[in-house]
């Protein structure tokens, strides 16, 4: 993508961040974040940084080509123990964006859905797949992929919802502001990284299709470029088992940190996550670049 504005919602976020800074190579781009969880150091000085919620009603989408919307409260927890403000910022807020963009001429949108909607599976999970609203988060992010299809066909726009599955960075990268919210991989390497032994839900069997921003950035990209429309995943297809990410943690960091073994906390958890990403694959040529063994050293290099 070259010579477009483009608006990022969330954009001093964990992802946004990295998309936006990534697009203002060859673009103008425009964050708005309301910094609950964002940080505008995560930002370029190429980007244009706008303090402002997706819920308010002058967001600055005059002349944006595209939107890319992935403003939301992004995880179980975090939207569990807030129900009211999660739904409001991630449906109505959704609405919201969405509606501003269009009425200033933006008929392009891709938006952050989720991967949690298939729950637990071990099989790569495709996007035909039967799926259900168990959490408050998982039923905002349906709502986005309903609204969409609302927007599509009332209005003719184009609206991509991308279904991640366990995107990671690293503290060395823009997860640190999340804190307790941060990838698994970024916060066990963090704790391994200084002595402290990450706790693992059960016995560590859980797996995950964990897959890097940086692969994440080029798929969100894609989308937006190719002017896709309806859902689509983005995962590697691999998924690894807690144990072995921090087996992988250890080797890389030359530590022997054993991890601690807790009873799961959690009402709902999703146990295993892989990706069936043959629709965007077959659609704009997207692969992984990075894989796992590779996104750890990454992840590790910063404590080295």
């Amino acid at each position: 993508m070259h010579d477009k504005r483009v608006l990022v919602t969330g954009g001093a976020g964990f992802i946004g961040s990295n998309l936006a800074n990534h697009l203002a190579a060859e673009n103008d781009v425009v964050a708005v974040d309301d910094l609950h969880l964002g940080t505008p150091e995560n930002l370029s000085e190429a980007v244009e940084f706008v303090d402002a919620s997706v819920l308010e009603d002058d967001l600055p989408t005059q002349d944006v080509d595209v939107l890319f919307h992935l403003a939301a409260y992004s995880s179980y927890t975090m939207a569990e123990e807030n129900k009211r403000e999660a739904t409001r910022v991630n449906v109505e807020g959704f609405v919201n964006a969405v509606e501003q963009a269009r009425e200033d001429g933006c008929d392009t949108v891709v938006y952050a859905s989720t991967s949690s909607i298939y729950g637990s599976r071990t099989d790569p999970s495709p996007e035909d797949l039967p799926v259900e609203a168990r959490t408050c988060y998982e039923a905002s992010k349906l709502a986005r992929e309903q609204y969409g299809e609302y927007f599509h066909h009332h209005y003719d726009m184009t609206l991509a919802g991308l279904r991640f599955f366990s995107v990671y960075q690293g503290y060395g990268g823009a997860e640190e502001h999340k804190g307790e919210y941060a990838n698994t991989v970024a916060q066990f390497a963090h704790q391994i990284a200084n002595g402290e032994r990450p706790e693992l839900f059960g016995d560590g069997s859980q797996t995950r299709d964990f897959t890097h921003v940086d692969d994440i950035v080029r798929g969100i990209e894609l989308a937006g470029d190719h002017e896709l429309q309806g859902i689509y995943n983005l995962g590697t297809g691999e998924s690894y088992d807690f144990n072995t990410m921090v087996e992988m943690i250890n080797e890389e960091l030359g530590t022997d940190v054993e991890p601690t073994y807790v009873e799961n906390p959690l009402d709902v958890y999703v146990h295993d996550t892989k990706a069936d990403a043959t629709k965007i694959r077959e659609t704009t040529g997207w692969e992984p670049q990075i894989s796992f063994e590779e996104g750890v050293s990454r992840v590790c290099d910063p404590y080295k």
